[in-house]
């Protein structure tokens, strides 16, 4: 993993700040399963917002990526690092270096390091991609390159065995149950949606389609979360796997175009971490589509809804931590209803634009 890993260090601010205390022990931790001395130092790396990210360093230079939760309280079901970590495991030991992942070195229960569970995995070097591009994306033609390497590793998870890695899941019904689950959050006292997400809430339920097959899903699938090599126009490793679950790999396809900035320029806070994406050379997303759908051979009829999905979840997300922040127990950077606003306006644009 790089200095520049995204999603998952919420930063100092808020309650992330990494204290003596917590360097001692992850020093010991880390010195007696034999990956770095016990004198180190520890700091937080990234720009998301959800699961913790530190860099572990010591005297040596031997380096080392531990992930813990953040902060209480937390949606259920998330930020769940030791799952995370059990994913990571599988998908290294499975996909044959067609989806590359950190290895995960050594795990932890609540109170035996630290008060939380946590993991360590190996430090991978090279950039992460969000609104600056790196000198070896210099060229329209790399940046070409990488987007096709993105996609052929989003084609390559979703071919992977699933039901092989440990991991277990009920794929069918898997889409409205999320939208299910998700819209609780975010709900009135009598179960009803606020009335800004009523229309595109009512529209998913309407128009949801049958799964279109089952495979493990990433669930945050986007340039921010990838790690790039430093010295090709391809994917080194994919971060953040603490939202992946067995379910329709269309939501993956889904949240990417969502995600995906592309030559119009980001609209979205989401397509802001990956606004690199607008310099000239990366494809639009339906350049995306068009090269999964040769790689999977998947029918994308449905594919809109997938992306609607991708645009009302965040926006769901981003209302849920809005509301933390206003209790006082949650990130700053989710103030305001101006960032759920632009996922709802994206929803709604998503209904009717052509994608295939």
């Amino acid at each position: 993993m790089s200095d520049g890993a995204t999603a998952g260090t919420t930063g100092a601010g808020t309650g992330t700040a990494v204290d003596a205390t917590t360097t001692a022990a992850l020093g010991r931790w880390l010195a007696d399963a034999g990956l770095t001395d016990s004198r180190v130092s520890v700091r937080p790396i990234g720009d998301g917002h959800a699961n913790v990210t530190w860099l572990v360093e010591d005297d040596a230079g031997q380096r080392v990526v531990v992930r813990r939760p953040p902060p209480p309280p937390t949606p259920p079901g998330a930020n769940d690092v030791l799952r995370e970590a059990r994913v990571i495991a599988a998908v290294g030991s499975h996909a044959g270096g067609s989806v590359p992942v950190p290895r995960v070195l050594a795990t932890a229960d609540a109170g035996t390091v630290l008060d939380v569970p946590c993991f360590a995995m190996s430090y991978v070097a090279g950039p992460v991609v969000t609104t600056d591009l790196p000198e070896g994306l210099s060229t329209p033609a790399a940046r070409a390159a990488l987007a096709d390497d993105l996609v052929d590793r989003l084609a390559a998870l979703h071919r992977l065995p699933w039901d092989t890695l440990g991991l277990r899941g009920r794929p069918d019904g898997a889409n409205l149950r999320q939208r299910d689950r998700l819209a609780r959050l975010v709900a009135e006292p009598d179960g009803s949606p606020p009335d800004a997400f009523a229309d595109v809430d009512a529209w998913l339920v309407e128009h949801a389609p049958a799964e279109s097959g089952a495979a493990l899903v990433h669930n945050d699938y986007r340039l921010g979360n990838l790690l790039l090599a430093p010295d090709a126009p391809r994917v080194a490793a994919v971060l953040d796997w603490e939202l992946a679950a067995v379910g329709d790999p269309l939501v993956d396809l889904g949240y990417l175009v969502a995600s995906w900035s592309g030559p119009g320029g980001p609209s979205t806070p989401v397509q802001e971490l990956g606004a690199a994406s607008s310099a000239p050379g990366f494809p639009d997303a339906r350049t995306l589509v068009a090269r999964y759908a040769d790689a999977t051979g998947a029918p994308l009829d449905h594919l809109r809804w997938y992306v609607v999905l991708a645009n009302w979840k965040l926006a769901v997300l981003y209302e849920y931590s809005r509301r933390r922040h206003e209790r006082g127990d949650g990130d700053p950077y989710y103030a305001g209803t101006g960032k759920v606003s632009t996922f709802l306006r994206a929803a709604d644009a998503a209904r009717t634009e052509p994608l295939t």
